[in-house]
């Protein structure tokens, strides 16, 4: 996810922390510290409220990670390569490969939820048996409000709707039940449309009546729509890429450009001569080395062309998405790389053999659909 900072590896999953885990933690550590502390066990000092209140969001903070693991242990144990672990404001999000098998999907869907309440419960039963035997009334309201937010947590992530973990069990349902997977992912997708069309209105509902707290709601209904959709456009066009091998979609030959030019000779002996918009640079053994896109060139200013090497403007090839002929090109843009996207350079060994651009997916599409139509 872009905005991320790699912070470690959590069971050896690099772990990544979004920048707006810290407003997360501020805005239920106020939440509980200044409303839901002070209502639950009055009469404390302010010091109390903030460090117990700082303390509590750390826990869910903690919570939300080990519902993270969870999914990611479950699916290293079903064979299922676990790429990162984000945490960001609206929880976490475990990238990993795609399951084949519908079981292996449940499995792993259920673990996270499952965790969530399990924590929950065990938060619960802890700040009111700490209560009962010690009257540590703070540290025991912290405990019951983590178990609460946990069970809301795992019961909210088993709404049958993608991303959500219930929708990937939809998914699965549906998947065993027909055989289909691109069917059954669609189904899912579409309930997370639903769900976040319902939270969009319910959130501005509460809006318009006073309570502020309904904007979280409408963001959260974003986030799925937006989400939904698209893991609905990728299920319509898996038939389409399924079994279509780099080297069917590439074009080739590529236009490249020494990446030891500078600006202005690139314009000139390249950039006037070519009709791509993109070009791959390539180092003085004829390796490539990164990708120049051509609205670069035309920003930079006049006086700076005759330094400036291209290679110093362009992106490096560490954070350019490439892959071998013979891959299929599904896996490969399920793999992109946060930053990366398209296009994607097919490389045969050290040497560069065809691009994939946007265009080239889209020609692919469109011979599928054509096969469909003449087989009608």
């Amino acid at each position: 996810m872009n905005g991320s900072v790699r912070m470690g590896r959590v069971l050896g999953v690099p772990l990544r922390i979004h920048w707006t885990v810290p407003l997360l933690v501020l805005l239920f550590g106020y939440s509980l510290g200044s409303q839901t502390l002070p209502a639950a066990v009055p009469d404390q000092s302010n010091a109390t409220y903030t460090v117990a209140g700082l303390t509590g969001a750390l826990l869910l903070l903690g919570s939300l990670l080990a519902h993270e693991a969870a999914h990611a242990i479950t699916a290293r144990r079903k064979g299922i390569e676990v790429q990162s672990i984000t945490l960001w404001a609206l929880g976490g999000m475990t990238e990993m490969g795609r399951p084949g098998a519908a079981r292996a999907v449940f499995l792993v869907a259920v673990s996270g939820p499952l965790t969530s309440l399990v924590v929950g419960a065990a938060a619960f039963g802890a700040g009111i048996g700490l209560d009962a035997v010690s009257g540590w009334a703070v540290p025991a309201a912290v405990l019951v409000w983590l178990g609460w937010v946990n069970a809301v947590l795992g019961v909210f992530n088993l709404l049958p709707a993608a991303p959500l973990d219930g929708g990937r069990v939809v998914q699965a349902l549906v998947w065993w039940r027909t055989g289909d997977r691109d069917r059954a992912e669609r189904a899912a997708a579409r309930g997370g449309q639903v769900l976040g069309i319902l939270l969009i209105a319910l959130g501005w509902l509460s809006v318009l009546r006073g309570a502020f707290g309904g904007l979280w709601l409408a963001v959260i209904g974003l986030f799925l729509v937006i989400v939904a959709s698209a893991e609905r456009q990728r299920a319509r066009l898996a038939p389409a890429l399924r079994g279509v091998k780099a080297a069917d979609a590439m074009s080739s030959p590529v236009e490249t450009c020494p990446d030891w030019f500078t600006v202005e000779r690139c314009i000139e002996d390249v950039a006037l001569r070519t009709h791509q918009s993109t070009l791959a640079l390539t180092d003085f053994e004829g390796r490539p080395s990164g990708l120049l896109h051509l609205p670069q060139l035309a920003r930079m200013p006049a006086e700076q062309r005759q330094t400036l090497r291209v290679r110093d403007m362009a992106t490096p090839l560490s954070h350019v998405t490439t892959c071998a002929p013979d891959d299929l090109l599904e896996g490969v843009l399920e793999k992109l790389r946060p930053g990366s996207g398209l296009p994607i350079l097919v490389t045969d060994g050290r040497h560069l053999v065809g691009v994939i651009t946007a265009r080239d997916i889209s020609r692919i599409i469109q011979r599928h659909a054509l096969r469909g139509t003449e087989n009608r």
